[in-house]
């Protein structure tokens, strides 16, 4: 007999903490739909924002080095695949509904702009008179409004919890606002998972990234940053020397089991000491409780601090973003001067939202290769007047 979503949702009833968020309790879609018949209510939020266009496009985004400057560099889209899969470790370990977790991790950076944080800042700045600009906001608008796939309703209609998660997501790169809907003070315990996953592929992989484009040094890290000190030397004490890329990813491989085990031990410990009697009651407690322990906070912050001094802020990277970045400024000018330059669905889109956000949604929506493209198309070649 094929497995039912019943028989999934009977599987979580059995197997998941009294924390967890269980698919059969979710508060629905904004848009009625008959429930999914192989699939749980979050496999098939999973699906959708797989098959979804945004998604796609995150392969050809920048994650910290510009698309395209090397083959083994991560794009918006592996930086997805590694959280989604650290999301799900973590909510495994904990007993968490791995679905949910893995979901809002795929979804998370829907909304990014083209050339990351410096293409964010950018359209935050020209978009400030106008609602502003923040990725996190823009990933709940892609799944809410700007997806155009199904006949019944814009967006892709994801469960509340989905969306819950997105609305709150927050790392220690990333503070958005709190959207109106979701008005409790914590998130579920699958959406905290996941924003923690975030944090770890983050400065873990852009470590690695930085690395391997010879932008930092392994003699350097050993020096200022205990976390890699510590990862460099337990690889050392069960392998011995190792060839130069070998190394290298275990020690990464180490620093993000450290991370992992640090978080799966120190959250066990605060759940047991608290034992919340439901996901709703996370939701009422005043503070995240899917944590790193306070060393593991302090070797965190030391780790991203070197990394804004010799990586995000060093002109490798900085220089070619702003480049690019201005070309993004020059682009959202146009659209604005020349709306008829845009897709279709953004022009319509300018009845209802205004000018300004239509330009917006339609520039945060592109690849770094496509706004490139289309700069050189439509400023570089504009005829003199």
């Amino acid at each position: 007999m094929p497995c039912t979503r019943e028989e999934l949702e009977r599987r979580e009833r059995e197997t998941l903490a009294p924390w967890a968020q269980r698919s059969a309790d979710t508060r629905g879609r904004v848009w009625a739909e008959p429930p999914p018949d192989w699939r749980t209510h979050y496999q098939r939020d999973r699906d959708r924002i797989i098959h979804s266009r945004a998604f796609r496009r995150l392969e050809y985004k920048t994650q910290v080095f510009l698309n395209g400057t090397g083959d083994h560099l991560r794009t918006r889209l592996t930086h997805t695949m590694e959280v989604a899969a650290i999301a799900r470790n973590l909510a495994r370990a904990l007993r968490l509904n791995e679905d949910l977790a893995e979901a809002i991790a795929l979804a998370h950076d829907l909304g990014h702009s083209p050339f990351g944080h410096s293409g964010e800042h950018v359209l935050n700045r020209l978009m400030r008179r106008h609602g502003g600009f923040e990725h996190n906001r823009q990933s709940l608008r892609v799944v809410e409004q700007l997806e155009q796939k199904y006949p019944a309703f814009a967006g892709l209609n994801l469960t509340w919890e989905v969306r819950e998660g997105l609305a709150k997501h927050m790392t220690g790169f990333d503070h958005p606002g709190q959207g109106l809907e979701f008005t409790a003070r914590s998130a579920s315990l699958e959406a905290q998972v996941a924003n923690l996953a975030d944090e770890i592929a983050y400065s873990s992989h852009d470590l690695d990234d930085g690395l391997d484009a010879g932008l930092l040094s392994e003699r350097v890290l050993r020096r200022e940053v205990r976390v890699w000190r510590r990862a460099a030397d337990t690889v050392r004490r069960a392998h011995g020397r190792l060839p130069d890329e070998c190394r290298r990813y275990f020690i990464i491989r180490c620093l993000i089991d450290q991370q992992v085990h640090d978080v799966v031990e120190h959250t066990e410990t605060r759940l047991l000491e608290r034992r919340p009697e439901s996901a709703d009651a996370v939701r009422r407690h005043p503070r995240p409780l899917v944590n790193y322990s306070r060393a593991q906070r302090v070797l965190n912050r030391e780790l991203r601090d070197y990394l804004y001094r010799n990586l995000y802020y060093s002109k490798a990277v900085h220089v070619p973003n702003d480049r690019a970045v201005r070309m993004l400024e020059e682009l959202f000018r146009h659209f604005l001067a020349h709306p008829q330059d845009m897709g279709e669905q953004a022009q319509r889109r300018m009845a209802a939202d205004g000018r300004w956000r239509a330009v917006c949604d339609y520039l945060a929506g592109m690849t770094d290769r496509y706004a490139l493209g289309e700069h050189a198309r439509l400023v570089r070649r504009r005829p003199a007047k």
